[in-house]
Formats: C-alpha cells, sequence, structure tokens
C-alpha cells in the first residue's frame, strides 16, 4: 500500500444517487445532504424514468442543497446496475476524483463525506458502515469467496486498532471510489439489472488496488425490510424479481472470471448451488411461502444463453493506466 501526500478535497467528490419511483425517500437523503459539512462538490441523481413527483422534488432541491445538482432522468427503468452505470459515467465525465454511490433508501450523517475522506490518501476503494432503520450495526458482507463467487456470511465483524480491513466486494449503498480506479476497470455493468453488480465491480476493484471495509459510520438505512435475525447478521426478504436476477446474473460472473483466467467450474458450481439454497431458505423462513421457485429456475435457464453468447464481452476500461497504488 502506497500512501499519498495528496489532502482530500470535498468539492473534487460526487454523491451519486440512484432513484426509481421514491421521491419520499429520496427527499430525506437530499435533506440530509443539505444538512452535510463539508459537502461534495456535485450531486448527481440518476432517475430510472420514475412516475411519481422525482423532478419536482429535484427542482425544490436545487437552491437549497448548498452544491450543483445534477438531475439525469433515463427514458425507460434500466434498474439499479444501469443506473449506476450512468451514474458513474457522468460523474467521471465531471472530472470527480471521488465518486460516491448511494441508493434512495439511506441518509448521509453530517460529517460522512469527512470521515471517508480522512482515508482518502491511504486508499482508493473505500467502504463505509451504516445504521440499519432500527439504528443496530448493519452487518455487510465484505469478503467474498474467491472462485465461488459468493459472499461470506460470516466474515469477522470487528475491527481492530488499524480501524480497517481489506474486503474484496463491493456495495452501490456507499462505495467511495477513486476516479483511477475506475478508469482501470471500466464501469459498472448495466446488464445485471439488478444483484450481484456491485459485488462484482468491488470484486475488480481489488484486483488494481487495496480495497478496505473502514470502521466509520457515514450511512443511515431509511427504509425498513422483512428481516430473519440470526444474531450476527440478517436475511432480508426477496421478491420474484430479484430471484431471478440472482440466478441468471451468476452466468455474467461466471463469463468475468473466465475472461480474467479465475474459473474454477466445481468451485463456482458449488457457489451457484449454495446460492440456490440460500433463496430457498430464504422462501421458507423469511417469506414463509414456497412459490417463487420458478423464477430461480427461470433465471438459471436464461443464464445459460448468456454463457453461451459469443458475441459477450466484458465492459471496456476507461483508460490504460499504470495499476492503481
Amino acid at each position: 500500500m502506497t500512501v499519498s501526500s495528496q489532502v482530500f478535497d470535498p468539492a473534487a467528490a460526487t454523491i451519486t444517487i440512484v432513484t426509481y419511483n421514491r421521491s419520499a425517500l429520496l427527499t430525506k437523503l437530499l435533506t440530509s445532504i443539505e444538512a452535510m459539512d463539508p459537502k461534495p462538490g456535485h450531486v448527481v441523481v440518476v432517475d430510472n424514468a420514475s412516475s411519481d413527483d422525482t423532478g419536482a422534488v429535484i427542482d425544490a432541491f436545487r437552491s437549497r442543497i448548498g452544491t450543483e445538482l445534477v438531475y439525469r432522468r433515463l427514458e425507460t427503468n434500466t434498474g439499479g446496475s444501469g443506473g449506476f452505470s450512468e451514474g458513474m459515467r457522468v460523474a467521471y465525465e465531471l472530472g470527480s476524483t471521488w465518486i460516491w454511490l448511494m441508493d434512495d433508501d439511506v441518509e448521509v450523517l453530517p460529517d460522512g463525506l469527512a470521515r471517508m475522506g480522512n482515508w482518502a490518501p491511504r486508499f482508493k476503494s473505500i467502504q463505509g458502515r451504516r445504521y440499519d432503520y432500527d439504528g443496530s450495526e448493519f452487518y455487510w458482507q465484505y469478503r467474498v469467496a474467491d472462485r465461488m463467487g459468493i459472499p461470506i456470511p460470516f466474515a469477522p465483524a470487528g475491527f481492530d486498532a488499524s480501524g480497517y480491513k481489506e474486503m474484496n466486494s463491493g456495495c452501490f449503498e456507499g462505495m467511495f471510489i477513486h476516479r483511477d480506479v475506475v478508469g482501470q476497470i471500466g464501469l459498472p455493468d448495466p446488464r445485471f439489472f439488478i444483484y450481484w453488480d456491485d459485488q462484482l465491480y468491488g470484486w475488480l476493484a481489488s484486483r488494481v488496488t487495496t480495497s478496505v471495509i473502514v470502521d466509520e459510520f457515514v450511512l443511515r438505512r431509511t427504509r425498513e425490510i422483512k428481516q430473519w435475525d440470526m444474531g450476527i447478521r440478517h436475511m432480508n426478504a426477496s421478491s420474484d424479481a430479484y430471484r431471478y436476477y440472482i440466478m441468471r446474473n451468476r452466468a455474467y460472473i461466471k463469463r468475468y472470471y473466465r475472461e480474467l483466467g479465475v474459473y474454477n467450474p466445481v468451485l463456482f458450481g458449488l457457489g451457484t448451488v449454495m446460492t440456490f439454497a440460500k433463496e430457498l431458505i430464504r422462501l421458507a423462513v423469511v417469506e414463509r411461502k414456497v412459490r417463487g421457485t420458478g423464477h430461480l429456475v427461470r433465471g438459471l435457464r436464461d443464464g445459460r444463453k448468456i454463457a453461451r453468447d459469443r458475441s459477450w464481452r466484458p465492459m471496456p476500461p476507461l483508460v490504460q493506466t499504470q495499476p492503481a497504488a
């Protein structure tokens, strides 16, 4: 790890938000940004073709948020994957040194950007911590079982005196990433639509730089989700759409792994089986129903088409550079 002598400049950071038909939640997030000190140089809001009053909310905040608000309304709903890909592109083209990604169902703590900026001279891919809706500490699975392509659910939650832990994953609910890394690995892949896109993007980042999760609480979730409390962590309720993409998008991860020469068919296949089993448990224990299995099977079937697609290519790098420190 190389320690940079460059001082973090909040004005060189951009908060990028993806929203879809949740103007009430977006209002809470923009209100929290209004109260931030310091503020970023830009706030980019990507609207996935919302049919509610999202546009009016943006207009109401332009004169009061205290920084430049950039609004991009897409013609169709591209999912979180497409929204974050477009948001990253806009932030990158604005010249942002740091890009802080977040969904619309969080709010930023007032000193959140300063806390992230404290780590900016040392690392180029950083994940802060979050409070859950009820104020408890949210546990995020920051380690991925490399060849299996699945998160390690019980990676140690505690921090030592260093205040950080190395990670090989990512979450678009709070990813803080340097433009040098974005230049090397390209934009997030919009083809995922939802699910696995941020894990893969964080994994790609960890291959070119030291990625870390830091012991800094910077976000708070503002939406309550039905959960199964497992003690050290929670299992959230899902939806039929999520179930489909959870299985279909395993094929995209496989294609990236093959492209990078790390694909192991036995271990990756085991990861897929474990993912399928986890979703069956989610259906039975969290959602207390049995219907939904068909969406998992359909996702696997459509994933096979992706695996056979000879025209498929990974997202290209934006620039050719030396590896990030």
